[in-house]
């Protein structure tokens, strides 16, 4: 953890939406962009007020510090411990934490959720998927794609793309955007690209801190019944698709209420 990381803040919880997810998270075993380990950020997330959280390490061609070298099961292995260590330390002191992965087209990035390591061992063409079987795939699998910060503008991003027909749900928040204290990528309008994005093509929107250390953002979703498991967000999810923003069971976190 570093020195200048703060743990002691915590989220401003709305009684009609008790449960609170961070669907956007990163650990230091997989994403070489992380400060932390999976189970700090359990830790970190739990101590906050979360309920739960999604591990969404970077995948084998996004920012990832897993070695490609290795043979593919060996890499999925590790690539699956941050996960694997934030699960453990969750199911120690009462935190639901799911499992996801972000995946790197060139700069354009998608947040998979509702499948698990052995669906990864049993699938080594989703490395080199195009976007279009990748959702195909993730799909067919009965998973989610969510099309995260589609509206980042970045010298890491060559080019602004959007993939509405192989989208499930647009990351309408990203706290690293919106966040009064966040240190990166700070752009509110990048958001609201997304969400009229999202608007404009039917979209269900969800939201994420996109956090890489133990110094909170506080976004996320927050919802009106507690998630059982990742499967319970892919079918929040997908319930929504067409239903106007202001009437889903669940609310976007930005993370300014608790900054």
């Amino acid at each position: 953890m570093r020195m200048n990381e703060r743990t002691d803040q915590k989220l401003n919880i709305d009684s009609r939406y008790p449960y609170v997810y961070e669907t956007h998270l990163h650990t230091s075993q997989s994403s070489a962009c992380a400060r932390a380990a999976g189970k700090e950020m359990a830790r970190a997330c739990y101590e906050a007020g979360y309920t739960g959280i999604m591990v969404t390490d970077h995948f084998f061609y996004g920012n990832n510090c897993v070695d490609r070298s290795l043979p593919w099961s060996d890499w999925v292995e590790r690539f699956c411990k941050g996960y694997e260590d934030a699960k453990a330390e969750g199911d120690r002191i009462g935190l639901s934490v799911f499992f996801g992965w972000e995946a790197n087209y060139d700069g354009t990035e998608f947040l998979i959720y509702g499948l698990d390591k052995d669906w990864l061992l049993e699938h080594p063409e989703i490395r080199d998927a195009t976007i279009e079987e990748q959702y195909r795939l993730v799909s067919g699998a009965g998973g989610l794609v969510v099309h995260c910060h589609p509206y980042r503008d970045e010298a890491y991003i060559p080019a602004i793309r959007v993939f509405p027909d192989f989208t499930d749900a647009v990351e309408g928040v990203n706290a690293t955007h919106a966040c009064k204290k966040s240190r990166g990528h700070n752009n509110p309008l990048f958001d609201v690209r997304a969400r009229e994005y999202a608007a404009g093509f039917g979209l269900p929107m969800t939201a994420g801190s996109d956090i890489h250390g133990t110094d909170l953002l506080f976004g996320g979703i927050a919802c009106a019944d507690k998630l059982c498991d990742v499967h319970d967000y892919v079918r929040l999810m997908k319930s929504v698709r067409g239903v106007p923003a202001e009437a889903y069971p669940y609310k976007l976190l930005d993370g300014n209420e608790s900054c």
